[in-house]
């Protein structure tokens, strides 16, 4: 029962936060003229909002989804609480990629997904191959993915130093900020989203397998190997295309699942799609927030996430 009525509860919140993102900012409308402007074709105010705002709401709740169901995944995985793609070097090394194809070879631009999810997927690599000695300890791997994400990092401050001609590519590309998102973006960012989410979701029962040690998980026939690459895979999936739509975003994959956990449980049947639904209404909270607190001026929702995940990351390694 607990379980429902804390995803009743943030269904409705993710709601309310959507509501209240739509109709709040420079472009005002009230509840009940925004419920009959949603059936009005010919009302400008909700044409502004729908080209404006929905936007980036959606892909507010598809990035915060992606994010905290891959940081589910990468726990999993790595028996580590203090996986994060955005922490371990993933999201860095999708935005690397990312960065040297627009700026390289912009007419590739449309397949950026991709190769972010190479580049992703090339870090979460070696991390796996570094931090493994005997298996995985959580905090050698905790310090070589800062290792691996502080080398993604310089290698594109040096790539931006090549040239003023990259520099302006470089913001946009590298930008954290949901502003200015298209219905283009959406598209990307629902399709590849989907998709990851659809197969984060079927892998639930390996996840839970994953628990149990690797002689316990062999002992019943279970393939560790593959279901860690199926899985690393589909983390990495998640990551690079919030990467590409939305940027880098970190601490989100650290901050959710250990709230989802404390209110589900440990069962990723249920823990899976409750850590999308959480993670989907903070960072569209994040983003509602930075828009409107010092408006004009806007606070990313990425910044706000550092804020408040730097310190929950030294309090878990505190913790031990």
């Amino acid at each position: 029962m607990k379980k429902l009525i804390s995803t009743v509860v943030i269904a409705l919140l993710l709601v309310v936060t959507a509501i209240f993102a739509a109709t709040t900012g420079s472009i005002q409308m009230g509840f009940l003229e925004f419920i009959g402007a949603l059936f009005d074709a010919n009302n400008e105010t909700m044409a502004a909002i729908r080209d404006l705002r929905f936007p980036r709401i959606i892909i507010a709740i598809f990035a915060g989804a992606a994010l905290s169901v891959a940081g589910v995944l990468l726990q999993a995985i790595m028996r580590n609480p203090l996986a994060d793609a955005g922490v371990i070097g993933i999201s860095s090394g999708a935005a690397f990629t990312k960065l040297f194809i627009v700026s390289i070879v912009p007419t590739l631009f449309f397949m950026t997904p991709i190769f972010a999810f190479i580049g992703g997927a090339f870090a979460c690599f070696l991390v796996f191959t570094l931090a493994w000695k005997s298996g995985l300890n959580p905090l050698r791997l905790i310090l070589v993915g800062i290792a691996i994400n502080a080398m993604f990092t310089g290698l594109t401050e040096a790539f931006i130093s090549f040239g003023g001609s990259l520099n302006a590519s470089a913001s946009s590309v590298l930008g954290s900020s949901l502003a200015f998102k298209t219905w283009d973006d959406v598209t990307m960012m629902a399709i590849y989203g989907s998709v990851g989410l659809v197969l984060a979701f079927i892998t639930y029962s390996w996840c839970n397998v994953l628990a149990l040690s690797d002689k316990t998980a062999q002992s019943i026939g279970f393939n560790v190997t593959v279901a860690r690459l199926a899985i690393a895979a589909v983390a990495v999936l998640l990551s690079a295309i919030s990467v590409v739509v939305a940027g880098v975003i970190a601490f989100v994959g650290l901050l959710v699942p250990h709230i989802a956990r404390r209110i589900v449980g440990h069962d990723h049947k249920v823990l899976l799609p409750f850590t999308a639904l959480l993670g989907a209404f903070i960072i569209l909270l994040a983003d509602t927030i930075g828009r409107t607190l010092i408006a004009p001026l806007e606070i990313p929702a990425s910044t706000i996430m550092a804020i408040i995940g730097g310190p929950f990351l030294i309090f878990l390694l505190r913790r031990g």
